[in-house]
């Protein structure tokens, strides 16, 4: 597999959705991954929470409070 066929991903505009019955509990993270916006369940083992959370911790993203 080449970087052609699994291109970074860039998360922009990410932020923290909270549940409409329970506004204490997050719900997941609304982002766009390279251009198009995805909501991304809060699940360890999810590749896209994974590596969110990965770019996070490096200081390449914030996550905003909704």
């Amino acid at each position: 597999m080449t970087d052609v066929d699994n291109p970074p991903k860039n998360f922009t505009n990410a932020r923290y959705i909270r549940s409409q019955y329970d506004s204490d509990q997050i719900e997941c993270i609304r982002a766009e991954i390279n251009g198009v916006e995805w909501s991304i369940p809060i699940a360890v083992g999810n590749t896209d929470y994974d590596e969110i959370m990965r770019q996070v911790e490096a200081g390449y993203v914030i996550i905003e409070s909704s």
